[in-house]
Protein backbone atom coordinates (compact mmCIF):
# COMPACT_ATOMS: atom_id res chain seq x y z
CA UNK A 1 0.00 0.00 0.00
CA UNK A 2 1.30 3.45 -0.92
CA UNK A 3 2.59 5.35 2.09
CA UNK A 4 0.55 8.45 2.81
CA UNK A 5 2.42 11.65 3.61
CA UNK A 6 -0.45 13.91 2.52
CA UNK A 7 -3.96 13.40 3.88
CA UNK A 8 -6.87 14.21 1.57
CA UNK A 9 -10.27 14.92 3.13
CA UNK A 10 -13.47 16.54 1.85
CA UNK A 11 -16.08 18.15 4.06
CA UNK A 12 -18.87 20.52 3.12
CA UNK A 13 -17.52 21.35 -0.33
CA UNK A 14 -13.97 21.99 0.88
CA UNK A 15 -11.08 19.63 0.20
CA UNK A 16 -8.25 19.72 2.74
CA UNK A 17 -4.71 18.64 1.90
CA UNK A 18 -2.64 18.09 5.04
CA UNK A 19 1.11 17.49 4.86
CA UNK A 20 1.36 14.69 7.42
CA UNK A 21 5.01 14.54 8.48
CA UNK A 22 4.84 16.27 11.83
CA UNK A 23 7.93 14.51 13.19
CA UNK A 24 9.89 15.79 10.17
CA UNK A 25 8.45 19.30 10.51
CA UNK A 26 6.19 18.57 7.52
CA UNK A 27 9.19 18.79 5.22
CA UNK A 28 8.79 18.35 1.47
CA UNK A 29 9.87 14.84 0.55
CA UNK A 30 9.49 13.55 -3.03
CA UNK A 31 6.42 11.65 -1.85
CA UNK A 32 4.86 14.79 -0.37
CA UNK A 33 5.32 16.63 -3.66
CA UNK A 34 3.85 13.70 -5.59
CA UNK A 35 0.84 13.36 -3.30
CA UNK A 36 0.18 17.11 -3.30
CA UNK A 37 0.00 16.91 -7.10
CA UNK A 38 -2.41 13.99 -6.80
CA UNK A 39 -4.56 15.83 -4.27
CA UNK A 40 -4.80 18.89 -6.50
CA UNK A 41 -5.85 16.74 -9.44
CA UNK A 42 -8.46 14.93 -7.35
CA UNK A 43 -9.94 18.15 -5.99
CA UNK A 44 -9.95 19.80 -9.40
CA UNK A 45 -11.84 16.88 -10.95
CA UNK A 46 -14.46 16.62 -8.19
CA UNK A 47 -17.52 18.83 -8.87
CA UNK A 48 -18.47 18.58 -5.19
CA UNK A 49 -15.26 20.39 -4.20
CA UNK A 50 -15.64 24.16 -4.38
CA UNK A 51 -12.57 25.25 -2.41
CA UNK A 52 -9.22 23.73 -1.43
CA UNK A 53 -7.35 24.24 1.85
CA UNK A 54 -3.66 23.38 2.33
CA UNK A 55 -2.19 22.91 5.80
CA UNK A 56 0.34 20.98 7.84
CA UNK A 57 -0.11 18.41 10.59
CA UNK A 58 0.19 19.54 14.20
CA UNK A 59 0.31 23.06 15.57
CA UNK A 60 3.96 24.13 15.28
CA UNK A 61 4.99 23.88 11.62
CA UNK A 62 3.05 24.38 8.40
CA UNK A 63 6.01 23.24 6.30
CA UNK A 64 9.73 23.68 6.96
CA UNK A 65 10.69 23.40 3.29
CA UNK A 66 12.73 20.77 1.49
CA UNK A 67 13.82 17.63 3.31
CA UNK A 68 17.55 18.35 3.70
CA UNK A 69 18.12 14.76 4.74
CA UNK A 70 17.10 13.71 1.25
CA UNK A 71 19.60 15.84 -0.66
CA UNK A 72 21.86 12.89 -1.40
CA UNK A 73 21.24 9.67 -3.27
CA UNK A 74 17.71 9.39 -4.56
CA UNK A 75 16.17 11.90 -2.13
CA UNK A 76 14.51 15.26 -2.66
CA UNK A 77 16.60 17.77 -4.67
CA UNK A 78 18.99 14.99 -5.74
CA UNK A 79 18.39 15.59 -9.43
CA UNK A 80 17.33 18.41 -11.71
CA UNK A 81 13.97 16.79 -12.40
CA UNK A 82 13.40 16.33 -8.69
CA UNK A 83 14.06 20.00 -8.11
CA UNK A 84 11.81 21.00 -11.01
CA UNK A 85 8.98 19.00 -9.45
CA UNK A 86 8.61 21.52 -6.65
CA UNK A 87 8.51 24.43 -9.11
CA UNK A 88 5.87 22.66 -11.19
CA UNK A 89 3.85 22.10 -8.02
CA UNK A 90 3.84 25.84 -7.29
CA UNK A 91 2.49 26.43 -10.79
CA UNK A 92 -0.11 23.68 -10.47
CA UNK A 93 -1.66 25.40 -7.45
CA UNK A 94 -2.40 28.39 -9.64
CA UNK A 95 -3.70 26.27 -12.53
CA UNK A 96 -6.48 24.50 -10.63
CA UNK A 97 -9.98 25.81 -11.24
CA UNK A 98 -10.85 25.95 -7.53
CA UNK A 99 -9.78 28.77 -5.17
CA UNK A 100 -7.06 27.78 -2.69
CA UNK A 101 -6.38 28.81 0.91
CA UNK A 102 -3.26 28.18 2.98
CA UNK A 103 -4.17 27.39 6.58
CA UNK A 104 -0.82 28.34 8.12
CA UNK A 105 -0.86 26.49 11.43
CA UNK A 106 2.81 27.14 12.21
CA UNK A 107 6.12 28.16 10.70
CA UNK A 108 6.23 28.40 6.90
CA UNK A 109 9.87 28.37 5.88
CA UNK A 110 11.80 27.97 2.63
CA UNK A 111 9.73 25.79 0.29
CA UNK A 112 6.91 25.94 2.83
CA UNK A 113 6.69 29.69 2.31
CA UNK A 114 6.50 28.98 -1.41
CA UNK A 115 3.41 26.84 -0.82
CA UNK A 116 1.77 29.69 1.09
CA UNK A 117 2.51 32.08 -1.77
CA UNK A 118 1.17 29.59 -4.32
CA UNK A 119 -2.24 29.59 -2.64
CA UNK A 120 -4.71 32.36 -3.50
CA UNK A 121 -5.31 33.37 0.12
CA UNK A 122 -3.65 32.63 3.46
CA UNK A 123 -4.87 32.62 7.06
CA UNK A 124 -2.12 32.29 9.65
CA UNK A 125 -1.84 31.48 13.32
CA UNK A 126 -0.40 34.34 15.33
CA UNK A 127 2.40 31.98 16.37
CA UNK A 128 3.57 31.29 12.81
CA UNK A 129 6.85 32.55 11.41
CA UNK A 130 7.83 33.11 7.78
CA UNK A 131 11.20 33.16 6.08
CA UNK A 132 13.75 31.83 3.62
CA UNK A 133 16.64 30.49 5.72
CA UNK A 134 18.31 28.72 2.76
CA UNK A 135 21.21 31.19 2.66
CA UNK A 136 22.36 29.90 6.06
CA UNK A 137 22.51 26.37 4.64
CA UNK A 138 24.62 27.37 1.66
CA UNK A 139 21.55 27.33 -0.59
CA UNK A 140 19.30 29.88 -2.27
CA UNK A 141 15.48 29.82 -2.59
CA UNK A 142 15.52 29.78 -6.37
CA UNK A 143 12.06 28.62 -7.44
CA UNK A 144 9.92 30.16 -4.70
CA UNK A 145 11.71 33.44 -5.44
CA UNK A 146 9.58 33.75 -8.59
CA UNK A 147 6.47 34.03 -6.42
CA UNK A 148 8.20 36.08 -3.72
CA UNK A 149 9.09 38.77 -6.27
CA UNK A 150 5.48 38.97 -7.39
CA UNK A 151 4.24 39.38 -3.82
CA UNK A 152 6.85 41.72 -2.36
CA UNK A 153 8.84 43.49 -5.06
CA UNK A 154 12.61 43.85 -5.23
CA UNK A 155 13.74 45.36 -1.91
CA UNK A 156 11.73 43.24 0.48
CA UNK A 157 12.26 40.07 -1.51
CA UNK A 158 16.01 40.62 -1.46
CA UNK A 159 15.93 41.38 2.25
CA UNK A 160 14.35 38.01 2.97
CA UNK A 161 16.48 35.88 0.66
CA UNK A 162 19.81 37.59 1.40
CA UNK A 163 19.53 37.76 5.19
CA UNK A 164 17.55 34.61 5.92
CA UNK A 165 15.74 36.49 8.69
CA UNK A 166 12.31 35.38 9.84
CA UNK A 167 9.14 37.46 9.86
CA UNK A 168 6.47 37.23 12.53
CA UNK A 169 2.90 36.54 11.48
CA UNK A 170 2.02 40.19 12.04
CA UNK A 171 4.90 41.30 9.83
CA UNK A 172 3.77 38.80 7.19
CA UNK A 173 0.36 40.49 7.11
CA UNK A 174 1.95 43.93 6.87
CA UNK A 175 4.21 42.79 4.03
CA UNK A 176 1.33 41.16 2.15
CA UNK A 177 2.42 37.52 2.46
CA UNK A 178 -0.80 36.47 4.20
CA UNK A 179 -4.32 37.91 4.31
CA UNK A 180 -5.04 37.69 8.02
CA UNK A 181 -3.63 36.50 11.33
CA UNK A 182 -5.74 35.04 14.12
CA UNK A 183 -5.05 33.40 17.49
CA UNK A 184 -4.23 29.71 17.10
CA UNK A 185 -7.52 28.75 18.75
CA UNK A 186 -9.44 30.65 16.04
CA UNK A 187 -7.51 29.35 13.03
CA UNK A 188 -9.98 26.63 12.06
CA UNK A 189 -13.00 28.91 12.36
CA UNK A 190 -11.35 31.71 10.38
CA UNK A 191 -10.23 29.33 7.64
CA UNK A 192 -13.66 27.71 7.43
CA UNK A 193 -15.42 31.06 7.23
CA UNK A 194 -13.23 32.10 4.31
CA UNK A 195 -13.59 28.72 2.57
CA UNK A 196 -17.37 28.81 2.98
CA UNK A 197 -17.48 32.30 1.50
CA UNK A 198 -15.53 31.17 -1.58
CA UNK A 199 -17.60 27.99 -1.88
CA UNK A 200 -20.74 30.13 -2.13
CA UNK A 201 -19.57 31.91 -5.27
CA UNK A 202 -20.10 30.82 -8.88
CA UNK A 203 -17.39 28.28 -9.58
CA UNK A 204 -17.51 29.08 -13.29
CA UNK A 205 -16.79 32.75 -12.69
CA UNK A 206 -14.18 32.06 -10.01
CA UNK A 207 -12.36 29.75 -12.41
CA UNK A 208 -12.49 32.23 -15.27
CA UNK A 209 -11.44 35.09 -13.02
CA UNK A 210 -8.50 33.27 -11.43
CA UNK A 211 -7.16 32.18 -14.81
CA UNK A 212 -7.48 35.72 -16.13
CA UNK A 213 -5.76 37.16 -13.05
CA UNK A 214 -2.68 34.95 -13.36
CA UNK A 215 -2.46 35.35 -17.14
CA UNK A 216 -2.66 39.15 -16.99
CA UNK A 217 -0.20 39.40 -14.11
CA UNK A 218 2.88 39.27 -16.31
CA UNK A 219 1.54 41.09 -19.37
CA UNK A 220 2.45 44.71 -20.24
CA UNK A 221 -0.36 47.09 -19.34
CA UNK A 222 -1.76 47.56 -22.84
CA UNK A 223 -1.76 43.81 -23.51
CA UNK A 224 -3.27 43.08 -20.11
CA UNK A 225 -6.16 45.50 -20.69
CA UNK A 226 -6.80 44.05 -24.17
CA UNK A 227 -6.71 40.48 -22.86
CA UNK A 228 -8.99 41.28 -19.91
CA UNK A 229 -11.52 43.04 -22.12
CA UNK A 230 -11.91 39.79 -24.03
CA UNK A 231 -12.26 37.84 -20.79
CA UNK A 232 -14.99 40.24 -19.67
CA UNK A 233 -16.90 39.53 -22.88
CA UNK A 234 -16.71 35.82 -22.08
CA UNK A 235 -17.80 36.56 -18.52
CA UNK A 236 -20.95 38.49 -19.45
CA UNK A 237 -22.10 35.68 -21.77
CA UNK A 238 -22.18 33.06 -19.00
CA UNK A 239 -25.37 31.76 -17.40
CA UNK A 240 -24.18 32.79 -13.96
CA UNK A 241 -23.54 36.37 -15.06
CA UNK A 242 -27.16 36.58 -16.23
CA UNK A 243 -28.35 35.02 -12.98
CA UNK A 244 -26.21 37.34 -10.86
CA UNK A 245 -27.52 40.47 -12.56
CA UNK A 246 -31.12 39.24 -12.44
CA UNK A 247 -30.83 38.35 -8.76
CA UNK A 248 -29.39 41.80 -8.01
CA UNK A 249 -32.26 43.53 -9.79
CA UNK A 250 -34.81 41.29 -8.06
CA UNK A 251 -33.14 41.86 -4.69
CA UNK A 252 -32.59 38.16 -3.95
CA UNK A 253 -29.66 35.80 -3.48
CA UNK A 254 -28.36 34.31 -6.76
CA UNK A 255 -28.72 30.60 -7.49
CA UNK A 256 -25.54 29.59 -9.26
CA UNK A 257 -25.49 26.88 -11.93
CA UNK A 258 -21.67 27.06 -12.24
CA UNK A 259 -22.00 27.69 -15.96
Amino acid sequence: MDQREVRYEVEGGTARLTIDREAARNALSPLVVKQLFEGLEQADADPAVRCLVLTGAGSRVFCAGGDLGGMTGDGFLSSHEGRRGYGLLLQRFQQVKKPTIARVNGHALAGGLGLVLACDLAVASAEAGFGTPEIDRGLFPMMLMALLQRHLGRKRSLELVLTGERLTAQQAVEWGLVNRVVPAAELDAATKALADKLAGKSQAILGLGRRSFFTAEDLPLAQAVEFLSGQLSLNVLTEDAAEGVTAFLEKRAPKWNDR
